[in-house]
């Protein structure tokens, strides 16, 4: 049995800070490697790109050497949400077909397809390094014309409910680390990757609507909470809820969830142009998250680095993240 307080007793503030990020794959190899072993990365977030000129052999071996080079084996983390969201089955040298999209699989066979086309993406990730999935989206959108609307599983909230429990439980059956998204529920607002994002529903609406298929992904044991980067007005008007105290409040008090909290990408413009040249991880970091998603690593590491150092930040706060992250870790088998 892991002792996760022993390698947290071990570990340095650079490793347990590092171990709260997981950031996407420099495309520069040598840079990738020293993600690893000078900043000491918690992950990698892998995208298209990463796979579009490789064979699955290279894949393999490439994500065999950040496991070696790391003190303690890194995340590696895809969006295979099938659908338009897939990444290394889009290319035919590791899949003769991308994942289809959690609609077009229920067309096909209801939920049994669905868990079958879960365990499938488990078995396809795993084979390739890969044992982290940014899935399932547990947004609701009835409208086309919704930038979410093509990523999500329906717009009833009884039915994605039980579309969460299905692919929690088969994924954590397979031992892939999944992570439900978009909290509190994206809905049908503005891309969030090129703006900022206000939600002006009410509480009522969230619960009785939005949070409905996220309560039942928690209930099944979802290891991975992401959140979501819109400015949702009945829970806090003035920040982002990836960023927002009330809504990480939400989260742990009202809903009871005891797993990893994680930001979805601190580097989309919602959040950089509410932050400005500030280091959103800092506030990320004090708000609650447990893991921070983004790819300038180079500045939000040393800004946290700082912000402890300062006194901004305490020890305490970045221990308690560091051990769920490891708890999750062990859970899983990554270490």
């Amino acid at each position: 049995m892991t002792d996760i307080h022993a390698i947290l007793a071990s570990m340095t503030l650079e490793e347990r800070v590092g171990q709260l990020f997981v950031a996407r794959r420099p495309q520069d190899d040598a840079e990738a490697m020293k993600g690893i072993t000078d900043y000491h990365l918690g992950g990698f977030t892998l995208y298209a790109c990463d796979y579009e000129h490789r064979t699955p052999e290279e894949i393999r071996a490439l994500m065999a050497s950040y496991r070696e080079a790391a003190k303690l084996n890194p995340f590696i983390a895809v969006d295979c949400e099938g659908g338009r969201v897939v990444r290394a089955s889009k290319f035919p040298a590791f899949r003769e077909m991308g994942f289809k999209s959690p609609r077009d699989l229920f067309a096909e066979g209801g939920y049994g397809r669905i868990d079958t086309d879960t365990r499938e993406k488990c078995e396809f990730l795993r084979d390739l390094g890969v044992n982290f999935n940014y899935a399932p989206v547990l947004d609701l959108s009835g409208n086309p014309e919704c930038f979410i609307y093509d990523r999500t599983f329906s717009h009833d909230p009884a039915a994605a409910a039980v579309y969460a429990k299905t692919v929690v439980t088969a994924m954590n059956e397979c031992k892939m680390v999944g992570s439900i998204k978009h909290f509190p529920g994206y809905g049908d607002n503005v891309d969030t990757h090129t703006s900022i994002a206000h939600d002006d529903r009410t509480m009522e609406q969230f619960m009785t609507c939005d949070l409905k298929p996220f309560i039942a992904g928690i209930e099944a044991g979802a290891p991975i909470v992401m959140i979501a980067h819109n400015m949702v007005s009945c829970m806090d008007p003035d920040i982002p809820a990836s960023l927002s105290p009330a809504v990480h409040k939400l989260l742990r008090e009202d809903l009871g969830f005891e797993g990893v909290i994680m930001t979805d990408s601190l580097d989309m413009n919602a959040i950089t142009l509410y932050t400005g040249d500030r280091a959103s991880a800092v506030q990320a970091v004090l708000s609650g998250n447990d893991l921070l998603c983004c790819s300038t690593y180079w500045k939000q590491v040393p800004a946290v680095l700082d912000a402890v150092r300062e006194g901004v930040i305490s020890e305490e706060r970045i221990d308690e993240s560091v051990l769920r992250v490891l708890k999750l870790k062990a859970e899983f088998g990554i270490i």
